[in-house]
């Protein structure tokens, strides 16, 4: 089992503007100065967290896909962020899961903010997603998943080494979200990354950012606070391995099913 380099963006977001939200991507993307194996996003990258889902969302052969398909194999990368998405006349907050030789699987948020009304304009996921990435087992997610741990639960049927939430999360509630992303790791006994945005949307949210990874026990690897920029490590299998072999919490759960 290898090592896995994980890199994340944390970043401010043009409102309502694709097209210059996928440039100035692209132009962090381009000083990456090493390999990497994932490519972390924010939530809804491309316009921020909008519900003007009719005039902002686009389709699977829309533009952001297609930039996505082309950055994944230009940095031999799984890339993944979500965007907003129409698809047979409903409208989903979609995380991506972008592979460099073009393949795609997808997750549709499934815990809809419903303080900003997001449930009036989405359609909740029903199925999480666990993917096997260049040995690694990862469970992406987005932003209010992060409070609801079940959901995030690591399970033997679809066991998981790293945990990924995308986010618009406000900084007024910043010290939940630190909090709860520790936890979701040792829980889990799993790594974690959480990738938030900066500055402030059109509504006028303000956004802290607070990126960082973790690692099983709860240590922070990375911190991004409020600096802008792409942040890149690399996470040691040896090390996860090692510590569920000496604490084996993930033996000792509650058996359990999620019927949705």
């Amino acid at each position: 089992m290898s090592d896995l380099t994980v890199s994340f963006l944390q970043t401010e977001l043009h409102w309502h503007d694709a097209a210059a939200n996928r440039a100035a991507v692209a132009r962090h993307l381009a000083g990456l100065t090493r390999p990497t194996d994932l490519v972390v996003l924010p939530e809804m990258f491309t316009t921020g967290f909008s519900m003007e889902a009719r005039a902002q969302a686009e389709t699977m052969a829309g533009p952001t896909v297609a930039w996505l398909r082309e950055q994944a194999a230009a940095h031999n990368a799984v890339i993944t962020g979500s965007v907003i998405i129409e698809e047979d006349g409903a409208y989903y907050n979609r995380l991506l899961w972008v592979r460099p030789d073009g393949s795609l699987s997808h997750y549709n948020k499934r815990h809809l903010f419903t303080l900003a009304g997001e449930q009036h304009t989405y359609t909740p996921g029903q199925t999480r997603l666990v993917e096997d990435w260049r040995g690694w087992r990862i469970c992406p997610l987005v932003c209010y998943d992060l409070r609801f741990p079940v959901w995030s639960r690591n399970q033997p049927a679809a066991p998981y080494d790293l945990l990924v939430y995308v986010a618009n999360w406000p900084s007024v509630r910043r010290t939940a979200w630190r909090t709860l992303l520790r936890a979701r790791a040792i829980e889990n006994v799993a790594c974690a990354i959480g990738v938030n945005r900066t500055g402030h949307d059109g509504p006028g949210h303000e956004y802290s950012g607070d990126s960082a990874i973790i690692d099983a026990k709860g240590t922070y690897l990375v911190e991004a606070h409020s600096q802008n920029g792409l942040f890149t490590h690399t996470l040691s299998r040896a090390e996860l391995d090692d510590f569920r072999s000496k604490f084996t919490a993930l033996q000792d759960g509650d058996a359990f099913e999620l019927i949705g």
